[in-house]
């Protein structure tokens, strides 16, 4: 295994949720009745037992996510914090964000998130339609927006952002563009747009399946697409990664750690971790992953080596979700070879259809390529031969 670097970043994964949404396959449960302080212990339990074997000196950036991490009350979100404090060097972080929810952010919430100097905060709101929110299974409203970004306001927390859905059930071009208008009446620093993907598992796939539920066609997801980037550019938010948009200097910068196809550490139940040259993944139900861990043992259930072919794949992958692409003498530090080399065949392919483009530092993908990622991403699997 590569040795892994001494300044690398954390995610760590809060499961809880107070209601779960019809659309989400993320790692989850219900909060009621689950075992959430014993879990919060044997969580910074396993931040010790892999900081003993794989010691660090700095942590850029740290992601609390879920789930809903601020489904926890005050007292357990401290109880988190401190230990993190404790455990990471966080003296060294320079971007420390929590996931929220509408609603569920309390002053008393705030208070300890200010204490523990968390400086970003990413908040699920998804649409301003209160029909469509009821439709996809959020209790919140758009009115608790309003009012918990109202609060963030006056707690003078600046770094926002807040995430939105296109293409739902039922959403009309015009609802789209109302949900649009909202969220950029707020300037926030921040957006991120997705658009519905159907998981397995999940209420919505299983409705799709029943022919009781029916989406917006391609066209019109492309047309919601196109005019969330344009309103996007004109309010002053770039887009710089296929779904995320930000003010200058604003870019996320834990999640660039992921599309830079960089390293860092996973904790919590289901989270996914990259380490040297190898990523894992922790035992998801709850007990299974607690039970390792009252062992003294890490919560580990998968362990996957990645070889130099794959990581060349991810590098592209991920890479060319960023607007500016790939970085061509960053590849060759890493990988010793020359990108133009080892991809020669699709890059003149994908240049002379127009779909991408390469200047002396980068090679990127054009605003047609965009569109259709996945079928470009293909193009960079690497054969065996």
């Amino acid at each position: 295994m590569q040795t892994p670097p001494k300044n690398i970043s954390a995610y760590i994964h809060i499961p809880f949720c107070e209601h779960i949404c019809y659309y989400c396959d993320f790692n989850k449960v219900f909060l009621e009745g689950q075992p959430v302080d014993e879990y919060i212990e044997a969580l910074l339990k396993e931040m010790k037992l892999t900081l003993a074997n794989q010691p660090i000196s700095a942590c850029d950036t740290i992601y609390i996510g879920g789930g809903t991490p601020t489904s926890l009350n005050a007292k357990q979100l401290d109880r988190l914090l401190s230990g993190i404090h404790d455990v990471l060097p966080t003296q060294t972080t320079k971007e420390f964000t929590i996931e929220a929810n509408p609603g569920d952010l309390t002053q008393d919430k705030l208070d300890v998130i200010k204490n523990h100097k968390l400086n970003r905060l990413s908040m699920g709101v998804q649409t301003f339609d209160d029909r469509l929110l009821k439709k996809i299974g959020r209790k919140h409203s758009a009115q608790d927006v309003y009012d918990t970004l109202e609060l963030i306001k006056k707690n003078q927390l600046t770094n926002v952002s807040i995430d939105l859905i296109y293409a739902l059930p039922g959403q009309s071009i015009e609802s789209f563009r109302d949900t649009l208008t909202k969220a950029l009446a707020f300037d926030l620093p921040h957006y991120s747009l997705y658009s519905l993907i159907l998981e397995n598992k999940t209420m919505f796939m299983n409705w799709i399946r029943q022919g009781r539920m029916v989406l917006p066609n391609q066209e019109l997801e492309t047309q919601m697409f196109e005019e969330a980037i344009e309103a996007m550019e004109q309010s002053g938010h770039h887009q710089y990664e296929i779904s995320n948009f930000a003010k200058r200097g604003l870019k996320s910068q834990h999640n660039l750690i992921y599309w830079n196809n960089e390293q860092y550490f996973g904790f919590g139940a289901g989270a996914s971790g990259y380490l040297g040259n190898e990523r894992y993944k922790n035992y998801g139900p709850i007990q299974h992953y607690l039970k390792p861990l009252r062992e003294g043992r890490l919560p580990i259930y998968e362990t996957e080596r990645i070889s130099e072919k794959n990581q060349m794949e991810e590098e592209m992958f991920l890479g060319l979700r960023k607007i500016e692409g790939v970085h061509l003498e960053k590849f060759k530090q890493r990988f010793g070879q020359d990108l133009t080399n080892v991809y020669e065949k699709p890059l003149s392919e994908l240049i002379a259809q127009g779909l991408a483009e390469m200047d002396e530092t980068y090679f990127r993908l054009t605003k047609k390529g965009l569109f259709i990622g996945n079928e470009v991403f293909e193009k960079f699997l690497l054969t065996d031969e």
